[in-house]
């Protein structure tokens, strides 16, 4: 068994996309249109083309329970998912200058530094670096 995509719920998939690639630098693998306003769309780190998917899902803003729970996420500061990093600091440094909000700045904790910042689709998202 291998992981080939993972979902983060986003509330506007234009909005998602142009963060994950433009802020992230991500790259669009897959954009198909699924209804008039909902596409399968796939991003995929510039690095690992071939790897692990991220499926930009819309938000199941119609299913009250995922609602909440994605807002008590969100409002606890609790990671929705983490991507790796080799340098923390780095990265942090590079997307604070291209206006990304962090909750958490670069921290150690014990083997890890960690950072999580606001994908502003209704997300946090962790970045790790192993130490």
């Amino acid at each position: 068994m291998k992981i080939r995509v993972i979902s983060i719920p986003v509330q506007d998939q234009e909005k998602a996309l142009q963060f994950y690639t433009e802020k992230l630098d991500f790259v669009k693998k897959v954009d198909v249109p699924l209804s008039e306003s909902n596409r399968w769309l796939i991003v995929v780190s510039r690095e690992e083309q071939e790897g692990v998917e991220i499926l930009l899902e819309p938000a199941p803003n119609h299913f009250e329970p995922a609602k909440i729970y994605r807002k008590a996420l969100f409002d606890a500061g609790i990671p929705w998912t983490q991507f790796h990093t080799d340098n923390v600091q780095l990265e942090y440094e590079r997307l604070i200058n291209l206006g990304v909000e962090f909750s958490v700045k670069p921290t150690e904790m014990g083997t890890v530094k960690i950072a999580v910042f606001d994908d502003t689709c209704g997300n946090n998202i962790q970045i790790v670096e192993m130490l």
